[in-house]
């Protein structure tokens, strides 16, 4: 009887430790994230689709890339496709967060040169570009041209990225006084570019001054101006807001994209990427 009482109070605490155990598991978060990714494109009213995209995911991090091409014939498919490929093949070489300022600048002029021998002159094929890095919470951005890159949070599409158009240019240079207030109104409505790959003298890019710190729910969004100049922010968000995968709301960004009446739409495209901690 006492050896049993005794086997029976051993197995009874045994078995209360291990459901406290499994109980602290449940409740502590392991740390790592896990990623969500969408892409989606349509070629609008346009006879070739010019944009193009990629992500890749290894053990360091994330890396998503966006090209909008422009040319004639088939310059600004080649420009766009150099241009995603080249930002991928120097993500899967090197370890880009170990200087992603360097990696950018490393991407975006090796990109530019390949453009260049591959299409020949700015008149036959040239991208705009937008690339990210996500590690540890933490998102790098850089881009030449007008791709658009946003945090979405709390329901709010947050711009990251400012561009590469005229109209930025003259803002810029209003605020340093270096053009008179007329001028610069006279320049706000012009969304040409002045920046892009593919271009003799080619600039600078634009890229992070600080690693932006991400929330949980946020997710990182790039899109080519087919998609922003034709709906608007508000209804993106709406999207955004809605339960579903990254992939699900990218295609749902596409389908309202197609289902506008306009009978001119240019290609265009999302890169949606969301990471959260698992538990």
């Amino acid at each position: 009887m006492d050896s049993a009482y005794y086997i029976v109070i051993i197995l009874g605490t045994v078995i209360v430790i291990l459901e406290m155990l499994k109980l602290a598991y449940r409740k502590k978060p392991s740390g790592k994230r896990v990623t969500d990714i969408g892409t989606c494109m349509t070629v609008g009213s346009r006879d070739v689709q010019e944009d193009a995209a990629a992500t890749m995911t290894t053990a360091a991090g994330v890396m998503a890339v966006l090209a909008d091409g422009a040319g004639k014939t088939y310059g600004g498919r080649i420009a766009g496709r150099i241009a995603v490929d080249t930002c991928a093949d120097i993500f899967r070489d090197y370890n880009a967060f170990n200087n992603p300022q360097y990696y950018f600048r490393k991407a975006f002029h090796c990109a530019n040169r390949e453009i260049l021998k591959a299409v020949g002159d700015e008149n036959r094929g040239t991208a705009s570009a937008g690339c990210v890095l996500l590690r540890e919470g933490y998102l790098y951005y850089a881009l030449a041209g007008n791709i658009r890159i946003c945090v979405f949070r709390d329901g709010s599409l947050i711009p990251v990225s400012t561009g590469h158009t005229v109209s930025v240019l003259a803002e810029k240079k209003f605020h340093e006084g270096k053009i008179s207030r007329q001028d610069a109104i006279q320049l706000l409505e012009n969304h040409r570019l002045y920046n892009y790959l593919g271009k003799d003298d080619f600039k600078d890019i634009e890229y992070f001054d600080a690693p932006v710190r991400l929330k949980e729910e946020d997710i990182v969004v790039l899109m080519s101006d087919g998609v922003y100049d034709l709906i608007s922010l508000r209804e993106i968000e709406h999207i955004l807001a809605k339960t579903g995968s990254c992939q699900q709301k990218a295609l749902a960004v596409i389908e309202k994209v197609n289902s506008d009446t306009s009978t001119d739409k240019d290609n265009a495209s999302v890169v949606l990427v969301g990471t959260a901690l698992s538990g």
